[in-house]
């Protein structure tokens, strides 16, 4: 079966339905967000379905290999805020149908106000092999 990861980033990029900042919410806002994202993860584990899921910290660096017996180069924080996952699912599913309405339910959590917060999601396959027209 295939795998996709179901990518959220914090800012940037697309903006969401409900555009209200994560820093606006009240207490019970982000409270119903959360469990919204718990509840849907305890049903993709009771189906087989969740493989992975976790919220990422704001901060990050870029990190390269520079050379053997050489310190990892560090590069700070990351230089565009569309590039900052907030975290993932990582999900198996039958089809990319039913990633496509997974993503679209997590899409759903409730935000300001407690309506949907409608943001867009970055859905990827995780590749199995090597792409055809490679090498």
């Amino acid at each position: 079966m295939p795998k996709y990861l179901m990518l959220k980033h914090y800012r940037g990029g697309r903006p969401s339905v409900n555009s209200v900042p994560m820093d606006q919410l009240t207490p019970e806002e982000w409270g119903a967000h959360i469990q919204y994202m718990a509840d849907m993860e305890r049903r993709l584990l009771a189906s087989g379905e969740l493989v992975s899921s976790e919220g990422l910290a704001m901060g990050g660096a870029w990190v390269r290999f520079d050379g053997e017996g050489r310190p990892p180069a560090v590069g700070g924080p990351f230089a565009e805020t569309k590039d900052l996952i907030a975290g993932w699912m990582l999900i198996e599913v039958d089809s990319y149908d039913r990633a496509l309405e997974l993503a679209s339910e997590l899409s759903a959590a409730p935000w300001a106000g407690g309506t949907p917060l409608g943001e867009w999601l970055e859905l990827r396959e995780v590749m199995s092999a090597p792409p055809a027209d490679v090498g």
